[in-house]
């Protein structure tokens, strides 16, 4: 089994593993740690990760990037909308409301979803671990912005499930930063909790996080975020700065091209890099547009002053954090500063003026969720055992639960785990009805979830009741929030009581729907006395002497038919995992042809240099012109004609050349074996000379007639050899030479076996060392 951790950034990926000496950050096909998050589809196959990324710009208009903004979201959300302006490719909205990418590929268009296109980054990341591993990859926890919404955390699960993957966890992106911070430290009190801020300012968000650590604990008191403020926004301001100016200075358009925009941009991002480490610097692109060679200069003062703006909004999550989790600045022991876009001068000097402290940069910026997320893991993974620590990650909204589109508690606006809950979390209600129950989760506070996104989450219908009887029928309901932060019914059971009809069932709110008195909540780190949830839960079944009279109730499972607004049902994803099946045996086969091409097009070069060098006196010239004639078609063919063919056309021609070449090719390499396999053939008839001395007369002149004959023809067919050139296939090739050694081994054998009394140890242990050998 395997403990891999994966960080699925906007603009790249990361992979980590626990191995026995330590977590492990794997590098990919170009050694590199980082993998770009792209997918490319050229005309036969797909092109992912660092190829997506080299093959962008031949392929701009079917290469998808930036999908991390796209998933769970929907295609009318005026920010998903700015998002597929910067898209070069055709999208479409779902009839779901979602999002569809057209692409061509294989001569058709094909339509994705975010999350198909999300699988394969993550098919992508399992086969770079298993090559590294040398195994097969499953479990997993993948690292998410805490602003992801329950839609968002269920189509990273779904693409998970789509590749095979089986993610432990769904882990906050700073819940992950601070796991990696706090599993190594020793020195936290275990009173006094110890307060440090996470601040992750990646390529396209910043997320804020406060943690509250103590000895071999770690509680994350508050989440806050600005999901559209990253570094790539940072970029976006050189970018429109730029292209106003070329405009006016060349009279070009970056807008009009698609292909002129990416490599705008990319000379912008590395322009904003220059500007972190230097006080000014230029921007100069060969033919960027119309043949038209660009030039142009930027300081770092007026850069901040482009992005005074985007500075500004850094305050913003910063203050939230540490209100929702009652702090002052002066409350926080450390402040760390990670992420992608967090090594811009002027954001350091912000917080720095903000926390009234100096920023520590003690984790590595880009790789510390994913160390993270391997911890975790590692914790959840019966694979490895690690110390014991607790990880308290809470949720950043409020979501409540409604029936019949009522909600369950009147003053509390039904909020049923409120903003803050620990992750997991589980409580029970109890209703009474009588016929079908009708549930709506949904997020109870709009201002804290990101805009645009939709109240509800998801319905569930419980029931058919079957084998209720009468007004006594109660259904327990225990609602879950799991560990990747999605709220779902764990189970519905139906309770019959059979005791004493004038046992109180609760004080209800209509007849047919009501909470029981105090709903169970539990979390898997500290779980609450369970004594206690029983005496608040079933309290209205005691009898007034205090006896239980559960054992008179009967429990029937009831079933829950869950429905998840805007997600995919079970067909869709088989359907897809389907679709990702047949690309990646397209992509396998892809592969499979160019290595054979590239084998056909080695060996023609190999040949043609081997058949006028080394196999030159093994080849007659009707030989060479033959071959040579063959290797010119061949290679005419290769550039020509055969550009483009199947796996099968270049193995045949591979094949065709083998047979011309073979012959030259085994003469040329048995001379030597032959020169070899003669010295081992006289050394055996010197050996088997040497252990006939000691036999009686009879026996040794046997032994000495059969080495006299395998010598006799040896010398013979030496001879004959001698007589043929090089160019003739020879009269005897090194296996007859083999054989002839066998055979002459075997008849001394069995010479020497048969006088009568035992062979002597040694020489017997030496003769049969010398046959294995040979």
């Amino acid at each position: 089994m395997s403990v891999v951790g994966f960080d699925i950034g906007n603009e790249n990926c990361v992979i980590a593993v626990v191995k026995q000496r330590g977590i492990d950050v794997l590098l990919n096909d170009e050694s590199k740690r980082e993998t770009p998050a792209v997918v490319c589809f050229g005309e036969k196959q797909r092109f992912l990760g660092s190829a997506g990324a080299a093959s962008s710009m031949m392929h701009p208009k079917s290469t998808i990037s930036q999908v991390k903004r796209l998933i769970g979201r929907r295609f009318n959300d005026p920010d998903v909308q700015n998002e597929l302006k910067m898209l070069p490719v055709e999208t479409s909205e779902a009839p779901d409301g979602g999002i569809l990418i057209h692409l061509k590929y294989l001569k058709e268009t094909h339509t994705f979803t975010p999350v198909q296109i999300v699988a394969m980054l993550l098919a992508h990341l399992k086969t770079i671990t298993e090559n590294d591993l040398g195994t097969s990859v499953s479990d997993c926890v993948i690292g998410v912005p805490s602003y992801f919404t329950d839609l968002q955390r269920r189509a990273y699960l779904d693409a998970a499930t789509i590749v095979g993957l089986k993610p432990l966890r769904l882990i906050h992106d700073c819940t992950a930063t601070g796991l990696a911070y706090g599993v190594y430290k020793t020195d936290f009190p275990s009173a006094a909790p110890v307060y440090v801020a996470f601040i992750d300012i990646g390529q396209c968000d910043t997320q804020v996080s406060i943690a509250a650590f103590q000895a071999g604990k770690m509680n994350i008191l508050s989440h806050a975020f600005d999901r559209n403020l990253g570094g790539r926004d940072f970029d976006e301001v050189l970018f429109s700065h730029f292209a106003a100016k070329f405009k006016e200075q060349y009279s070009i358009d970056v807008y009009s091209s698609a292909k002129a925009c990416n490599r705008l941009r990319s000379a912008c991002e590395k322009l904003k890099k220059v500007l972190s480490a230097n006080l000014e610097g230029p921007l100069n692109i060969e033919c960027l547009m119309d043949e038209k060679d660009v030039n142009g200069f930027i300081k770092r003062e007026e850069f901040e002053n482009l992005a005074a703006g985007l500075l500004e909004r850094i305050y913003i999550p910063c203050n939230k954090a540490l209100a929702d989790a009652g702090l002052t600045v002066e409350n926080i022991y450390s402040v760390e500063l990670v992420g992608s876009g967090s090594r811009i001068p002027a954001i350091t000097r912000i917080l720095t003026s903000l926390f009234k402290r100096e920023l520590s940069r003690t984790l590595n910026a880009s790789e510390c969720v994913v160390r993270g997320c391997a911890l975790q893991c590692a914790m959840l993974s019966p694979v490895f055992r690690v110390r014991e620590y607790e990880v308290q990650d809470s949720i950043p909204f409020s979501i409540g639960l409604s029936s019949d589109e009522s909600p369950i508690c009147a003053g509390s606006n039904g909020v049923l785990f409120p903003k803050g809950q620990p992750i997991p979390s589980v409580k029970t209600l109890t209703f009474q009805r009588s016929n079908m129950l009708h549930l709506e989760a949904f997020y109870a506070n709009p201002d804290e979830v990101p805009p645009g996104t939709s109240p509800k989450i998801s319905c569930f219908k419980i029931g058919p009741f079957h084998g209720s009887h009468g007004t006594k029928t109660r259904v327990k309901v225990k609602v879950q929030l799991n560990l990747h932060g999605i709220v779902s019914i764990e189970s519905a059971t139906l309770v019959e009581d059979h005791v004493d009809d004038s046992v109180p069932t609760g004080d209800y709110h209509s007849a047919s729907t009501a909470m029981d008195v105090e709903p169970i909540s539990e979390t898997v780190e500290n779980v609450i006395d369970d004594s206690i949830n029983k005496k608040k839960c079933e309290s209205p079944r005691h009898s007034a002497d205090g006896t239980r009279k559960d054992k008179a109730n009967r429990r029937l499972h009831v079933p829950v038919n869950e429905n998840i607004y805007g997600g995919m049902t079970k067909a869709e994803i088989l359907e897809a995992q389907e679709k990702e099946l047949q690309l990646t045996q397209q992509d396998r086969t892809m592969e499979l042809t160019k290595d054979k091409k590239n084998s056909l097009e080695s060996y023609i070069y190999e040949m043609r240099s081997k058949l006028f060098n080394s196999y030159r006196g093994f080849a007659s010239e009707q030989e060479r012109d033959g071959i040579s004639r063959s290797l010119q078609e061949t290679e005419e063919w290769l550039y020509d004609d055969g550009d483009d063919e199947t796996v099968h056309a270049y193995s045949a021609k591979l094949e065709d050349i083998k047979q011309l070449v073979d012959p030259i090719e085994n003469r040329y390499k048995d001379e030597e074996a032959r020169a070899q396999a003669t010295r081992e053939l006289l050394s055996c008839i010197v050996e088997n000379r040497m252990s006939a001395d000691s036999l009686p007369a009879q026996n040794k002149e046997l032994i000495i007639n059969e080495c006299n004959k395998a010598e006799q023809w040896l010398r013979e067919k030496m001879q004959q050899q001698d007589t043929l050139p090089k160019s003739s296939d020879p009269v005897f090739w090194s296996s007859d030479i083999k054989s002839k050694a066998e055979d002459l081994n075997s008849v001394c054998l069995r010479i020497l076996g048969s006088k009568g009394s035992p062979i002597p140890e040694d020489k017997s242990e030496h003769n049969q060392s010398t046959s294995n050998h040979r």
